[in-house]
């Protein structure tokens, strides 16, 4: 409060110094004047000295002609002296007056500038609280926000913690069922049939999240019977254009999933060993089998794959045995994953749309021809159509002609007759000079109809590869 206040004081001392030096230039201007007025005066005065002097010089030249003018001198002279008395008593009231307004006025200039600084001083005051006043404003909202934020945030917490504490305790149980239904699932998959089913649904599980449709891409429990041996691969993958892919689910996992139950760690490697040596037999026995050679040779590629139904059982046997894929490559066996598995049946299925792409666009080739050679057919119908079109119009002009020459002339002499003046004229009939455009293109001319066909490009499809060839 104290700095506005001195604010305030400066503002009016500096206020009063500048109305005091306006008021000093003004009461300087005005002396300025009054000066000039006595200088004039004094210049009036010294004026009148000389004639005077004059006179006197004057009077004691002729004084004794103008002894009777003294006295009339003396009298001027005396009312000379009275006149400067009274000048002089005139300027000192004057000075006096003029000073006496001047202070006056400086005083009234003064103190109307004091109340005006007064009155600014006031108002700004009121500004500058208002101004504060404005500023304290939103910082007191952002604080009541702030306040109300921090009791949702703390609301929102406690509540969090309790959902928390809830699902912490749900996940606790769901362990607990876990484990259980784990230690089932072990018990089970040591059952071999089990454990054969249990490969098969993970192969068709992943079969459908490819997009491999049950009905028309794969077929599973197919039976093979080569020299009175039978040979029952769980899947044969069909390819575009009779290709084959065989699939062995059978894995080994007894010895990874007895493992699992080991009590300490040298236990526990041991049967992961096992593992490694299961999956490598079971290797050599696929590669002695030979799937491919009960196919065509055309029909299958020479390899199967072993399908290994988590990806814990392959990374277990390629940690104990890290020549396993070399292994499997030499036997013509490929270890398959859920995931690598996918990725194979993914770029099937591409296979699959690419061969019904190459369908579809033989198809298209096959209609394009067809459309071709209807075209051309209609081309012919609107050669013959033109030929009609201008046999027509010949005949209206032979008929206008006929018409013109010997029907009207007999008409109109009737009507020079006054046989028919009450009937309208007989309107003159045009002759039509157009005739129809001769087809032009190529492709519908009847007679390079079927050379043109044979000499058009048509697209013929090869795997996925397509080109443009002439019809042979």
């Amino acid at each position: 409060m104290e700095q506005p206040l001195f604010v305030s004081l400066i503002s009016l001392s500096i206020g009063a110094l500048v109305t005091f030096l306006m008021l000093s230039r003004v009461f300087r201007r005005q002396t300025q004047e009054l000066k000039e007025e006595i200088f004039q005066t004094r210049t009036e005065r010294t004026h009148h000295e000389a004639k005077s002097r004059e006179s006197q010089i004057r009077v004691a030249e002729l004084e004794a002609t103008l002894q009777q003018e003294r006295q009339q001198f003396t009298e001027k002279l005396t009312l000379l002296e009275q006149a400067k008395a009274e000048l002089s008593n005139s300027f000192q009231a004057l000075s006096a007056q003029a000073l006496e307004r001047n202070n006056r006025t400086f005083l009234d200039l003064a103190k109307s500038t004091f109340e005006r600084l007064q009155e600014n001083a006031k108002g700004d005051l009121k500004e500058k609280q208002q101004a504060i006043n404005e500023l304290l404003t939103p910082i007191k909202a952002s604080l009541s926000n702030v306040d109300q934020k921090l009791e949702l945030l703390e609301k929102t917490r406690i509540s969090t913690f309790e959902v928390l504490r809830h699902q912490i305790h749900e996940l606790a149980v769901t362990q607990k069922d876990l484990r259980l239904e784990t230690a089932n699932l072990v018990k089970a998959l040591k059952t071999p049939h089990i454990r054969g089913r249990w490969g098969e649904m993970q192969l068709r599980r992943v079969v459908e999240m490819s997009g491999m449709s049950a009905h028309c891409d794969f077929v599973e429990q197919n039976t093979i019977i080569a020299d009175e041996t039978r040979f029952r691969p769980d899947m044969i993958i069909n390819l575009p254009g009779g290709k084959k892919i065989v699939i062995d689910a059978k894995a080994p996992l007894a010895a990874y999933l007895a493992s699992l139950e080991a009590n300490d760690e040298s236990q526990r490697q041991s049967y992961l060993k096992d593992h490694a040596r299961q999956v490598r037999a079971h290797i050599q026995d696929l590669s002695q089998r030979s799937y491919w050679d009960q196919f065509k040779q055309s029909e299958t590629p020479e390899f199967v794959i072993l399908f290994l139904p988590g990806e814990t059982f392959f990374s277990a046997a390629l940690e104990q045995d890290p020549n396993l894929i070399e292994v499997g490559v030499e036997k013509k066996v490929m270890l398959a994953t859920p995931s690598t598995l996918i990725a194979l049946l993914h770029a099937i299925a591409y296979g699959w749309r690419q061969e019904a792409l190459a369908e579809n666009a033989r198809e298209i080739s096959q209609e394009g021809r067809d459309l071709y050679k209807r075209l051309s057919d209609m081309g012919s119908h609107f050669a013959r159509l033109g030929q009609t079109i201008n046999g027509t119009v010949k005949a209206y002009n032979n008929t206008v002609a006929s018409l013109e020459s010997r029907v009207l002339p007999s008409a109109r002499r009737l009507k020079s007759l006054e046989v028919a003046n009450s009937l309208e004229e007989i309107p003159v009939l045009p002759q039509l000079e157009s005739v129809t455009r001769e087809v032009q293109a190529v492709e519908l001319k009847k007679n390079g109809q079927v050379e043109n066909i044979v000499q058009r490009p048509h697209l013929v499809i090869s795997g996925e590869k397509i080109k443009r060839e002439p019809i042979k």
